[in-house]
């Protein structure tokens, strides 16, 4: 693609992507023509935020920064645009299960649009990254933010579509679990783990729709959290049991798979892992109680050495913000934001 993007000089694009949780597929047999189909919500406090401004260079300062630049100078090289500047400010733990890539390449993507009034949505901004090739929920969230239920991919490939997106309850909190000195399956070790698994048996496919359709789909819009948290506990349960051969159990993590069972004996309404994790999640109804026990959980033995954090929803996409320099730079410059 061609573009013929407007002047950027004195300008720059801050952009803040919220992390995901990627709850689980609903058919890995695609014995229907689609395959995967997923769900998953956006968080609220871990986020990436990214600032892009015009330079004589490509550069990429901050965490993640090495996977920015790559990202940058690939969409500017297809799109035809000048050299920028990447300032990653803050970044979600990469590798983790919480959409690391797909955020950092979308928020960057976002970032160029904006300075440079480009026609070009999520969607294309994750095709031109290899971003969203197997689930859409982390330009789904990108988007929209709250809660997402994507269509699977066809054989033609592409980003799944969105089919219900919808706001997940304020007062829910999930639990994270993360070990900081693991990380899940990703790249070619994650596309050889999916060849070497067996094929999906088409009845157990055939459930989960049901499961995710009827049971934990109304729940959610009725506010069951026990409900909802047993339908995804069990849809956890059963893709991860697909998935033990590869990633060593229904978790991937030993110790976050410890650190779950205590949650659970707590009583937690739902347990699972995003994606290849390694982090794990506990759903809680009471912000409070959420507080209270990961402060307990810090002091048992099954929680040393481990990343706790209790989070809400997050039911807005990305923030997008273009800040315009108009005065001259000199000290003391006044600055004024466009959103």
């Amino acid at each position: 693609m061609i573009v013929t993007p407007r002047s950027a000089t004195g300008a720059q694009v801050v952009v803040e992507a919220p992390a995901r949780l990627h709850m689980g597929f609903l058919d890995l047999n695609g014995g229907m023509g689609r395959r995967f189909g997923s769900l998953g919500v956006a968080l609220d406090g871990l986020r990436t935020r990214v600032a892009v401004a015009p330079s004589h260079d490509f550069s990429a300062a901050g965490p993640d920064a090495a996977r920015a630049l790559r990202y940058v100078r690939a969409l500017c090289a297809r799109l035809a645009l000048p050299p920028v500047a990447i300032r990653v400010e803050e970044a979600i733990p990469p590798h983790a299960g919480l959409g690391s890539g797909t955020q950092l390449a979308l928020a960057i993507g976002a970032g160029l649009v904006r300075l440079y009034g480009l026609d070009l949505g999520a969607r294309a901004i994750a095709a031109l990254t290899e971003r969203g090739a197997r689930s859409g929920i982390g330009v789904g969230t990108f988007e929209q933010g709250g809660f997402v239920l994507d269509g699977g991919r066809d054989p033609s490939g592409g980003t799944p579509p969105v089919l219900l997106r919808t706001e997940f309850p304020h007062a829910w909190r999930f639990i994270l679990v993360l070990d900081a000195q693991a990380s899940g399956l990703h790249g070619v070790d994650e596309q050889e783990a999916f060849a070497r698994l067996p094929p999906f048996p088409a009845e157990r496919a055939a459930h989960l729709c049901r499961l995710v359709l009827m049971r934990l789909l109304p729940a959610l819009v009725e506010r069951d959290i026990a409900a909802f948290g047993a339908a995804v506990t069990e849809l956890q349960a059963t893709v991860g049991d697909y998935f033990a051969p590869a990633q060593g159990g229904r978790f991937a993590n030993p110790a976050v798979a410890r650190a779950l069972a205590w949650l659970g004996s707590q009583g937690a309404a739902a347990l699972g892992q995003s994606s290849w994790g390694p982090t794990g999640f506990a759903l809680f109804g009471d912000p409070e109680e959420a507080a209270a026990l990961v402060e307990r959980l810090r002091r048992e033995p099954v929680g040393r050495g481990l990343r706790l954090q209790a989070v809400g929803a997050c039911n807005h996409g990305a923030v997008v913000e273009r800040i315009e320099d108009r005065a001259p730079r000199h000290a003391g410059a006044r600055r004024g934001a466009q959103r």
